[in-house]
């Protein structure tokens, strides 16, 4: 019905904003991290919208991307998660980072997002992880970007390994990976596992 609003922030509280546009003032609940990216009131903001229709109310929920939403569509198919839910999920974990929680069976990183309890978790794994396109994560699939040739294979999951003794998630694990990855070449499990590192703790 609404597909995006663009207008000026009249006001923002805990989990909702105002937004006005031409003399309207939608009242659209979003996510934690879009919360925190309004640094005024009466900046401009274009936000993609879902509108939830109950027999009581219809509500607007409001993402900052195409992507985002489309998540949260995918997100509220799952059994036990409706649009709260969906949107506690994305206040918790970016898209990029969800995704990958999802296809590498990280249940705990999406666990930790209130509300979301261990089950749920595993529900939006088992129901999802076929339906994610894993192109846009890392450039190419998971299974890919883990095994171009032999060698790198070895030392790669060597690296994983790693930091996976470390008490990292493997969700994590595999961004750090990917973000290392993006600055240069290795050919050792060693320098890699140590360049990981210093991108985990920031994921």
């Amino acid at each position: 019905m609404i597909g995006y609003i663009k207008g000026t922030v009249e006001s923002v509280d805990k989990d909702k904003i105002i937004l006005e546009c031409n003399g309207i003032g939608y009242n659209i609940f979003v996510t934690t991290t879009l919360l925190n990216n309004i640094y005024e009131e009466g900046m401009e903001l274009k936000i993609y919208t879902y509108l939830s229709v109950r027999e009581d109310a219809m509500i607007l929920y409001g993402f900052a991307s195409k992507d985002e939403l489309d998540i949260f569509k995918m997100l509220i198919t799952v059994s036990g998660i409706g649009p709260k839910g969906g949107l506690a999920i994305l206040s918790t974990l970016d898209v990029n980072s969800l995704k990958v929680a999802i296809v590498s069976g990280d249940s705990k990183a999406i666990a930790k997002a209130p509300t979301i309890g261990a089950k749920t978790a595993s529900k939006v794994i088992l129901e999802l992880k076929d339906k994610i396109d894993t192109e846009g994560i890392f450039g190419s699939s998971v299974e890919d970007e883990m095994s171009k040739d032999g060698m790198s294979l070895a030392f790669r999951q060597d690296a994983l390994d790693g930091l996976l003794a470390l008490g990292f998630s493997k969700s994590q694990s595999l961004m750090a990976i990917k973000k290392a990855m993006g600055s240069k070449e290795y050919t050792d499990a060693g320098l890699l596992l140590k360049d990981a590192l210093k991108y985990v703790n920031n994921l």
